[in-house]
Formats: structure tokens, sequence, C-alpha cells
């Protein structure tokens, strides 16, 4: 079943990966109700974490954002521990903890099922990050000096390079570490937290949702640099027209 492999390493990855059990040009075979119980998950990227969890979870993130766990699909926890050579014990630990962000949802006796979302539910995302981000960043343009908004520069750029080679998982992780050091500014941890966990559920895929292309990460990511622009110059009305903007038109 379970039993002593939960120290196990992560195996390489294995090429470019592909949505188990889809078949060419998109199709997916299943039954009437489109439910499908996959054996075998995306290859792995490589991850760097210290647990076995940590590596789970960091790989199925990535898997998800790419659109590699496909949402409406069931996964089973032993058919992904056999493709990342690990037992059941880690892999159900990181779909656990998927459970408690909204990823996934439990289906008993047959593994994690990837939630379909709604473009509704994507835009009540937005408006609540924006009900929290737009005040905070607005307080911050008024108080924060140009100097401290120029330290984040770099982080802008991590975020337009990411963009630049159409990888969307790196992109998304650079985004949120722009967010989160924004708003660390206000020096409220509670708030960082709660943000950056709307902001990570935002990135999840839509049901059927296009891969967005590169340009549009490209012109999200513009967006940053924009955004730093006007908090150094303290343009409050631009920077709440950006911030809302950004939310509303992201393209994770």
């Amino acid at each position: 079943m379970e039993q002593g492999r939960a120290h196990e390493a992560v195996v390489p990855p294995y090429g470019s990966p592909r949505v188990p059990g889809q078949a060419r040009g998109g199709e997916r075979p299943g039954d009437a109700r489109g439910e499908h119980v996959h054996g075998e998950p995306p290859a792995p990227r490589s991850v760097h974490r210290h647990s076995v969890r940590g590596q789970i979870l960091a790989a199925l993130r990535t898997a998800l954002v790419d659109g590699e766990l496909v949402p409406g699909e069931v996964y089973s926890a032993p058919a992904l521990g056999e493709r990342f050579g690990v037992s059941a014990t880690p892999v159900r630990e990181a779909m656990q903890q998927l459970s408690i962000e909204g990823a996934v949802e439990v289906v008993p006796n047959r593994g994690f099922r990837v939630t379909e979302r709604s473009a509704r539910e994507l835009a009540e995302l937005a408006e609540v990050r924006a009900m929290i981000e737009v005040p905070v960043m607005l307080r911050l343009a008024r108080t924060v000096p140009a100097g401290r908004w120029a330290e984040l520069r770099p982080l802008a750029l991590a975020t337009t390079e990411a963009a630049a080679t159409g990888d969307r998982a790196g992109y998304a992780e650079c985004d949120r570490a722009f967010h989160r050091a924004v708003l660390a500014l206000a020096g409220n941890q509670q708030l960082v937290q709660v943000a950056d966990d709307l902001h990570r559920r935002a990135q999840w895929p839509l049901t059927a949702a296009p891969v967005a292309r590169r340009g549009d990460l490209v012109a999200d990511a513009a967006e940053h640099l924009a955004l730093l622009d006007a908090l150094c110059a303290q343009n409050l009305p631009v920077v709440q027209s950006l911030v809302r903007e950004h939310f509303t038109g992201s393209a994770l």
C-alpha cells in the first residue's frame, strides 16, 4: 500500500510532459460523465526543496499552473507516487495541502479531482484582491520613499524575464514574489499571507481555458514596472488604475 517509501528521492524530469490520458489534438477519452481516473501524472520538473513532501507539492503546483493537471480529472495518490518514485504518503499530504488551497477536492476511495473553476470565481478573487491590495498600495504610495520602491525593480524585472520565455509556472512564482515584496512594506505579515493565498488561488487554471500566450505574460509583467514608476512618483490615480487593471486583466 503506502509502506516505507516516504523518504525516496523524486526522480529526474522525463522530458516534455503531456497530460496523462489526453489524446492527440486535445481529445480526452472518458466516460459519459466526463470523469477520468488517470494512472500517470505529467512528468515532474526539477524541484529544489528540503523535504519529499515539499518537492512533490512544488511539482504539483507547477503542473497545475501549466495545465498539466486537468480541471475535472481525478488523480490517485498511489499512481502519482509511482511516477514520482515515492510512496503515496507524501503525495497524499501534498494533495491535502492543495485541497486546503482549493486547487483539488478529495474523491473518497479514488483520489483527488482538480477543481473546475469558472470565470466568475476568477473575477470574484480579483475583486477581493483589489479590495485588500489597492488601499494598502495607495497608503504606501504616500509614505514609502522612492528609493525603497527602486529596490523592488529586480523583482519586477524577474517577471519580465520569465514572461519572455513563456514560462507560466516561473512567471507565477515571480509574480507572487513581487506582490509579496510590495505588501511587505506595510509591515503586516498577516496581510501578506492572506493576499498571497488569494493570489495563488487566482493562478489555478480555469476549466477549458486557453493557455496564456507569451505576449499576454509580457504585457502583464510590464505592468509591474509601470506600477513601480507610478509609486516612485507618488502618482496615486495611476497607481490605483494600474493595480485594478492588473488584477482584472492578469494573464494568470
